[in-house]
């Protein structure tokens, strides 16, 4: 265990909501792992909590339909738009092209998911939420961050039938093997919440990141969907290039980055809440299988 991880109170204390929350242990360990936390710790905490939290169901789940994806060197995650396409069709079902930008590499989607899966999604995340962190820059490890002040919680990849669904949708659509994604994120932004701009690739010279990486490689790519509309304010936001993508149920902004550094102009964040609340699934992307 690295002197620098150790379990605080807040940690047991989340790691025990989460766990009478129904969230299964192999879920909030691989969270764990996903933030930056050593194996080890991750089980130590796990384990330390076992009395204290009634034994969550583990699912047995069907084995993953695993679109047919193949992955020219050097490439990124990208949707299929030759010939000027304007709607796509993933898995049948109809997704608008929206919006599109070169540099940064940015694409809206307009329907992307159905009224139904957002509610599901919503509703399956609801009682799993807790305090937001960001991947700690000076220690090993997540932390809580003012400038992150949503809730949040993740899905096991093929957790269950709706997110089996939209995750082999996100792959079939993006052209990227669905092994090469994470567990989908939900988010809840209430009033006043907000993720103040910020990068989602990995810095290499942050104390997580080594043990980030060796779990799949950098992410390469984001897909944000919009899983309800907030009654004002919420939008996602690209401060480098000044763009705003308005968060609207069903819809996605999806981008992309080659490298991890502020040249890709991949800056980006969450405006805050202005009345009413914003939920949100994140799709991270890596460039090797996520373990």
């Amino acid at each position: 265990m690295s002197s620098s991880q150790h379990l605080t109170t807040e940690l047991r204390q989340w790691i025990t909501a989460q766990l009478r929350n129904g969230i299964t242990r192999e879920a909030l360990y691989q969270a764990m792992l996903s933030s930056g936390w050593q194996a080890d710790l991750a089980r130590q905490a796990l384990e330390e909590q076992s009395e204290e939290a009634p034994p969550s169901v583990s699912l047995s789940l069907p084995a993953l339909q695993e679109p047919q994806v193949a992955i020219p060197a050097g490439s990124l995650p990208e949707p299929d738009l030759g010939d000027g396409r304007s709607v796509l069709l993933p898995d049948g079902h109809r997704v608008q092209v929206l919006t599109t930008l070169q540099r940064p590499r940015v694409v809206v989607f307009g329907g992307l998911l159905t009224e139904e899966e957002c509610d599901a999604v919503v509703a399956a995340g609801r009682v799993r939420l807790a305090r937001s962190e960001t991947v700690a820059a000076q220690k090993e490890g997540s932390e809580v961050n003012a400038a992150r002040t949503s809730e949040g919680m993740f899905f096991e990849r093929g957790e269950n039938e709706v997110v089996q669904r939209i995750e082999a949708r996100i792959a079939a659509l993006l052209r990227w093997p669905l092994r090469n994604g994470e567990g989908l994120q939900v988010l809840r932004y209430r009033v006043g919440a907000e993720y103040q701009p910020h990068y989602d690739y990995f810095d290499p010279r942050h104390a997580s990141s080594k043990a980030i990486l060796e779990r799949g490689g950098q992410r390469v790519a984001t897909l944000v969907m919009y899983l309800n509309t907030p009654t004002r304010g919420g939008a996602t936001v690209f401060p480098d290039v000044k763009l705003d993508v308005m968060a609207q149920k069903g819809n996605a902004v999806f981008f992309s980055y080659d490298r991890p550094e502020p040249g890709t102009l991949t800056l980006h964040g969450g405006a805050p809440v202005l009345e009413g609340e914003k939920w949100v699934a994140t799709k991270w992307l890596r460039e090797g299988e996520f373990i």
